[in-house]
């Protein structure tokens, strides 16, 4: 198996069936971190572009890199970090506002809008507002049929659950556990959990990075299940049998159920547990697989079948309602950067970031 992935790609915060969900506190805890820097700045001002050619330059010296992307716009980046030097590069602007917590100890503001010229945008005033009034609109609507969407999956869930054998299930669970943790004794301290998205409900359609999540695991788990069979219970057995061994993990939620984990690793161990399901897809190759689908009643399953059907068919169609407000709301989104882009000095911006990329490898030494 591939065991050389230098870069991991995730999304810090999501569009969901919960509204915009942010787990932005777990990108690079305060208590962890050497330094953060908040980058302020409006659309346009190069935030993306700044934290790329940074993460650029760091997986060129031999650093592993994450790309934390927006779900917004999954080509842009909300974050970046570099493990190794506990240093993180964070969008601090709308929706995800982002202020030091630990000024100077820990954090510093970056303020890119320091290279526009304000009366070159301040000609485009009236455009700038209402084009964030119809971005708010936008979202606001998409956000409306997720939620809708949210009720009707949960009626789909419970219908299809009809057929789960549960007694079987609790055999799966144990077996997976007792291949997972074997020879790793339970402790009196609890491990450490971080919590991120691993795809995200986008502008264009449901964006994974799941495979780089997962490829530096040498043993990986990959559980088949269908929204009736699901892994929720699994994976949450798992996480507590992690804490009981003092174990760190790192949990990957799923934006259609936030509470629902659908990647979880433990790098103590190079052991990743992932889902399938029909909107979300791992394409690596796993060491074993789980088809918690052959645990349905085939039988109860035909009797239910047109209900379900009808549940899907209603839930997939209010979900991709939501993902074309949401597209929507990308292109409007994209003209206020040509309100900015214009009235942007880059070359002070790349200026900025030679002396930023001098910082970070300080904390090498």
């Amino acid at each position: 198996m591939n065991n050389t992935c230098k870069v991991k790609h995730v999304f810090p915060g999501g569009n969901t069936t919960l509204g915009f969900y942010s787990f932005y506190d777990q990108i690079l805890p305060q208590e962890k971190a050497n330094h953060i820097y908040c980058i302020k700045g409006g659309p346009g001002v190069g935030k993306s572009s700044f934290m790329k050619k940074i993460g650029k330059k760091m997986t060129d010296l031999g650093y592993f890199v994450e790309y934390h992307h927006c779900s917004s716009d999954p080509n842009s980046l909300d974050a970046l970090v570099i493990p190794k030097l506990k240093v993180a590069l964070i969008d601090g602007t709308s929706p995800h506002i982002v202020d030091p917590k630990n000024p100077g100890a820990v954090d510093e503001i970056l303020n890119l809008g320091q290279f526009w010229d304000e009366e070159g945008i301040k000609g485009y005033k009236q455009e700038i507002i209402n084009t964030n009034n119809e971005n708010m609109r936008l979202f606001e609507k998409a956000y409306y049929y997720l939620k809708a969407a949210k009720k009707i999956y949960d009626v789909y869930e419970v219908t299809e659950a009809k057929a789960f054998k549960v007694d079987e299930y609790n055999l799966v669970i144990q077996n997976l556990i007792d291949n997972v943790f074997k020879n790793v004794s339970v402790i009196n301290k609890r491990g450490h959990d971080r919590h991120l998205f691993g795809y995200a409900l986008t502008p264009i359609g449901i964006t994974e990075f799941r495979d780089t999540i997962i490829c530096n695991c040498k043993n990986r788990y990959l559980i088949k299940e269908s929204v009736g069979s699901s892994s929720e219970e699994l994976m949450n057995e798992i996480v507590n049998e992690s804490f009981k061994r003092g174990l760190n993990i790192e949990c990957y939620h799923s934006p259609i159920k936030v509470s629902k984990i659908e990647d979880i690793v433990i790098p103590e161990l190079s052991v990743s547990i992932s889902v399938n399901n029909k909107y979300s897809q791992v394409n690596l190759e796993c060491n074993k697989e789980i088809d918690l689908t052959e645990l349905l009643n085939k039988d109860i399953l035909n009797k239910i079948c047109e209900e379900t059907d009808e549940d899907k068919e209603l839930f997939e169609t209010l979900l991709y309602k939501s993902l074309n407000y949401i597209n929507k709301a990308k292109r409007n989104h994209d003209k206020l950067e040509e309100y900015y882009i214009p009235n942007m000095n880059f070359d002070k911006i790349d200026i900025l970031m030679e002396k930023i990329i001098k910082k970070i490898l300080k904390y090498e030494k």
